[in-house]
């Protein structure tokens, strides 16, 4: 008989942006001590954000519960100004973690804006990302979340158009949602730019790259990880017979892996390696005692600490040398 095989996608996990993050809040918990608030989940990640608490964290969902004259750090995904403008009222120090690539949309936003661009963009009603992107020019922004809705849109036909998307999103689904827009609005201008961040569409393609060969695949991460989610819908697209998300190995289920040869193993970019291995170790147990590594791209990029942390980071050297 052969073995039972696990097919380990390359890269998976942390991205450049997320460790960034996650760098910042315990950076500026040895810093300035707890607690250190945060807005929003810093990323979105259970264990993460429970490993953080654990170490004096407090995530809150709005900048009004947080002390006046406090830090806070703003998560990944970005903020609104006006969301800059309520910190401010309360004189609080912020730290902003926002991912250099979502900060990118946001600047791209405001161009657009500024030339009286009407702006659609694409992207999931309610996320964080979305929310902080439409604050920079709300009177301009146009959401559409997804194909299906693009036959919804309305817009001024005096007024040029342009598009930009949601960092985090499926590949596919984003470049279908394009293909419709511009069937209805032939005049749609492009971004400067790939919207998609590097991490989300490496992350998918190393699915892709595996996924016919998996008779199950398994991707870890949290369920309100956008990027995460994804990687089922692209496991499930690209020839998976099956594909199940856990946050953790303790939700894995016994049948998923009943009587399957080859089981895919991938996580999102807000995941810790930790969770990976444990769900090798539990697949391991259950006789898939061969590992393959199927290296899909290489990343090597690395974002910078957020400015205002660096300076308080030098500054407390410079105290401690003098």
């Amino acid at each position: 008989m052969s073995k039972k095989k696990i097919l380990l996608a390359k890269p998976r996990g942390y991205c450049a942006g997320v460790d960034r993050a996650v760098e910042t809040v315990e950076k500026a918990l040895d810093l300035y001590g707890a607690p250190v608030y945060v807005r929003k989940q810093i990323v979105h990640n259970k264990y993460v954000v429970h490993a953080l608490e654990a170490r004096g964290a407090i995530f809150v969902d709005e900048t009004q519960e947080v002390p006046e004259g406090s830090t806070v750090i703003f998560s990944a995904h970005g903020v609104s100004p006006m969301v800059h403008e309520e910190a401010a009222s309360r004189k609080l120090k912020t730290i902003d973690a926002t991912c250099p690539l979502v900060t990118k949309v946001h600047g791209e936003a405001r161009r657009f804006a500024d030339e009286n661009y009407q702006i659609i963009f694409i992207g999931h009603e309610g996320h964080e990302e979305v929310e902080g992107t439409m604050g920079e020019a709300p009177g301009n922004m146009i959401l559409v979340d997804g194909p299906d809705h693009v036959k919804d849109v309305v817009i001024d036909p005096d007024r040029p158009i342009a598009w930009l998307s949601q960092t985090t999103l499926s590949v596919d689904e984003t470049l279908d949602t394009v293909a419709r827009l511009r069937e209805r609005f032939p005049q749609l201008i492009d971004p400067p730019s790939d919207d998609i961040c590097y991490a989300t569409q490496n992350r998918q393609q190393a699915v892709k790259d595996i996924a016919a060969r998996c008779e199950v695949m398994l991707v870890v991460g949290s369920a309100n990880s956008s990027n995460t989610v994804r990687l089922v819908d692209v496991a499930l697209e690209g020839g998976s017979d099956a594909a199940y998300r856990v946050d953790w190995a303790g939700e894995l289920d016994e049948a998923w892996v009943a009587g399957a040869t080859t089981v895919g193993l991938t996580s999102g970019a807000s995941v810790p390696e930790i969770l990976v291995n444990e769900v090798i170790e539990w697949l391991t147990a259950r006789g898939f005692s061969e590992l393959e590594e199927i290296t899909s791209a290489e990343e090597h990029l690395l974002f910078a600490l957020p400015p205002e942390l660096r300076r308080d980071m030098k500054a407390a050297q410079e105290k401690a040398n003098s």
